[in-house]
């Protein structure tokens, strides 16, 4: 459920404010159902919800940069409701 999630982006945050000196990329990802444009501003929207929660949670704004890649990389087959799953998700670069 969406508690995972947020506890997942609270241990992120934890990290993040020890490697102060870095720079991380937060980028979303969706699956390829619907038109590219949209999956685009969705993965967008969904880095930056997470880019959000990390500054509230006393990362540096300065650190992050948030990105949506849409459906361009996936790490899933979407033919499938398993692999459609997998490629909506955020990485951390």
């Amino acid at each position: 459920g969406s508690g995972t999630i947020f506890n997942e982006v609270i241990k992120a945050a934890e990290l993040l404010k020890t490697k102060n000196d870095l720079s991380f990329e937060i980028g979303g990802h969706a699956d390829n159902v619907g038109p590219a444009e949209t999956n685009r501003a969705l993965s967008e929207k969904r880095a930056n919800a997470v880019k959000n929660l990390l500054i509230k949670n006393g990362v540096p704004t300065t650190m992050l940069t948030a990105k949506g890649y849409g459906s361009d990389i996936p790490v899933a087959d979407n033919s499938t409701e398993a692999g459609r799953f997998k490629n909506r998700r955020i990485e951390y670069r």
